[in-house]
Order: C-alpha cells, then sequence, then structure tokens
C-alpha cells in the first residue's frame, strides 16, 4: 500500500484480548508507533479525554459500554476533545439495520469481522486521505452520510451546496 503511519496515533478499543493483540499487532506491523488500547467503551472514552488519538477502532460488542455508545460520547460529550475523529467500528454484523444505527450514531467506516491487515490499511487511509465532511443538525452530528455524488439525481435538493453544485432553482 506504501502509506506512512508512523506518526499516527490509534486507540483500540475491544474487549476481547485476542482480538486486541491481533489489532496492535497489525497496526505494528504497518508502522503505527502510537498505539493505546482499552477493554470497553468507558475506558476508551478516557483514554480519548487524555490523549485525543488520531483515529479510533472500536469493537461494537463491549460491556459496560459499546462501540456505538463510545461513538455518542464522543461525538456528543462536551468533553470530547476531537467530535471529528475518524471511528472505524468493527463487528461480525454487517446486516442493513446495524450498517445504519452505526452510521446514524455518527460512526465513519465500518469494518466488518472476518478481515484481514490489508482491509485495516485501506480504512485508515481512507479516512486519512478522504475526510468526510461534517453534519450537525438538531438530531445529528458525524460525517456527512452521504458517500458519492450522482450526477444524474435530478431529486428535491434540501442543501443550499447541493442547489448550487448542480444549478437547481
Amino acid at each position: 500500500m506504501g502509506f506512512q503511519f508512523q506518526k499516527l496515533s490509534v486507540l483500540v478499543a475491544e474487549d476481547t484480548i485476542p482480538m486486541r493483540k491481533l489489532l496492535v499487532t497489525v497496526l505494528e506491523n504497518l508502522g503505527v508507533k502510537n498505539i493505546y488500547v482499552a477493554s470497553d467503551g468507558e475506558s476508551a472514552f478516557e483514554s480519548f479525554q487524555k490523549e485525543n488519538q488520531d483515529i479510533i477502532l472500536t469493537d461494537w460488542v463491549m460491556d459496560p459500554m459499546d462501540g456505538i455508545d463510545l461513538t455518542r460520547e464522543i461525538r456528543h460529550n462536551p468533553k470530547s476533545p476531537n467530535r471529528m475523529a475518524p471511528i472505524i467500528l468493527i463487528t461480525g454484523y454487517s446486516a442493513w439495520p446495524r450498517v445504519e444505527k452505526a452510521r446514524d450514531a455518527g460512526v465513519t467506516e465500518f469494518l466488518v469481522k472476518p478481515f484481514t491487515a490489508n482491509d485495516i490499511a485501506r480504512r485508515l487511509a481512507h479516512v486519512i486521505t478522504k475526510p468526510r465532511n461534517f453534519i450537525e443538525t438538531e438530531d445529528f452530528f458525524g460525517p456527512d452520510r452521504r458517500r458519492r455524488v450522482d450526477p444524474t439525481y435530478a431529486g428535491p435538493f434540501r442543501r443550499e451546496a447541493d442547489q448550487k453544485s448542480y444549478g437547481a432553482d
């Protein structure tokens, strides 16, 4: 892949020791020098408050605070040092309702188990090289849910930027 991850700091929130060790090993092999680990969302948020890591890799299912709740804390808690930090959610479940729930909580990217080291490298590179704009409304704060611009879309334009981009009136 050729990407340089040496200066990156990554927080790994994973409750299962073997998976946590695997993620750390993959990150080390990718050249990441600053790796922080937490066994649940609560300790991950405490670490994030102190260290303000560049990227968070979090498992979905953890107790007492899972990856979705960790995402909500990062996005909405006034004590969060960076509400726009990229969050990569790791899960064994990829059914659409779960993807929607993660997206609606403010997750940046989704990584489905089983995954390869290359999958992790691609997600890291993607959140670095293609950062997503953030949207804030009354009931949502997180990465823009729109993944692509469809030049053939002629539907209703709800955002001023869309209207300017497409010349809509």
